[in-house]
């Protein structure tokens, strides 16, 4: 199993970045449509051939259907809408966010059904493929968007451009990471993207913390809606001030570290509570990445934070290994002290 979760993190982190670019030199919609269909193929490669080769392949294309569609989502719909109704962005993204939370719910219990019944894996794996593909639909009715540069940055001028999808990775690397006010958002949403590793412990905490097995999923699905709760208010919490942002998850981060130091069953409460609030903190930040970047390589400097947030997420949960859940706190904290700094200007000029 340690060997399948490797090769789907190889794969995507080497395919995260590239991606992006191609999602912004082919088209957004052709890139999402096509993220579904190959997720939808990895399930059906499991279906049909249960073997360690199998599930090796399954897990390279669900890993490359998922760099496909980090970016190029994000990029599509933000350029979907016209430049004076942008702020109508921070809604759209709470909405997916939340949604896509809240659907894990019912899409477990389903699963756990058909487990149980007696039709084992494939029956799983089929009805994902079919989703897959339904998705992949409705994403073909979404308007395909060509980018275009809204204002030409400092750090894109230097130099005749480059030809084709190596211009448009280029471009988009270099906005990410010469750009300040890109790159510090970036670089807070990858922290904080990074720190969702650790929803996989919270059965893990539950347990570890005596809670009776019979309220271990109830306790488990209560900090998943939580969560959904707290993307869905992040569409209107991207009018706050930075310290009413800043306010929000520090109040999260503390009621995970005494949750932590309690470590007693109630304190999943307080796990539930922080899951909201850094969601909605999160969704803001996504939010303004998307508002900051200027070029027209937006899906690859997206792409780019999915990079990073993987590449955190591989580090908690090798601090996790090491600390438990205080590494989280960590880290989590010093996103709080930065973040008056980082949304110090919401709109700065490029």
């Amino acid at each position: 199993m340690s060997a399948l979760f490797a090769i789907w993190s190889v794969v995507g982190l080497v395919a995260e970045v590239p991606s992006g670019a191609l999602a912004d030199r082919f088209g957004r919609r052709r890139a999402v449509v096509t993220a579904y269909v190959g997720q939808g193929a990895g399930y059906a490669v499991w279906a049909v051939w249960p073997t360690f080769t199998g599930f090796a392949a399954g897990f390279a294309l669900w890993s490359l259907g998922g760099s496909l569609e980090s970016g190029a989502r994000e990029a599509l719909l933000f350029d979907a809408l016209a430049p004076e109704q942008r702020w109508r962005y921070a809604r759209i993204a709470s909405g997916a966010s939340a949604a896509g939370l809240l659907a894990q719910v019912p899409g477990a219990g389903l699963a756990t059904l058909l487990f149980a019944t007696g039709g084992g894996f494939a029956p799983v794996a089929w009805l994902s493929v079919g989703t897959c593909l339904l998705t992949a639909a409705l994403a073909t009715r979404l308007p395909d968007v060509r980018p275009t540069d809204d204002v030409p940055t400092p750090e894109q001028e230097p130099g005749p451009p480059g030809p084709g999808w190596v211009a448009d990775l280029r471009d988009g690397v270099v906005e990410a990471a010469s750009h300040p006010p890109v790159r510090a958002v970036l670089l807070a949403v990858a922290v904080l993207g990074g720190v969702d590793a650790v929803e996989e412990y919270f059965p893990l905490l539950a347990a570890g913390w005596s809670v009776p097995s019979a309220l271990l999923p109830p306790a488990v699905v209560a900090t998943a809606v939580a969560g959904a709760a707290g993307a869905a208010l992040g569409g209107r919490a991207a009018a706050w001030g930075r310290w009413r942002l800043t306010a929000t998850i520090a109040a999260a981060v503390a009621a995970l570290a005494v949750a932590a130091a309690l470590a007693v069953p109630a304190g999943m409460l307080l796990v539930a509570l922080f899951h909201g609030g850094y969601r909605l903190v999160l969704v803001v930040l996504a939010v303004r990445l998307q508002e900051r970047i200027t070029g027209s390589a937006r899906a690859t400097v997206t792409s780019v934070s999915g990079f990073a947030t993987e590449v955190v997420g591989l580090a908690v949960f090798g601090a996790w290994a090491v600390g438990g859940v205080w590494p989280v706190v960590a880290a989590s904290a010093l996103v709080t002290m930065l973040l008056p700094r980082i949304l110090r200007d919401r709109n700065p000029p490029p």
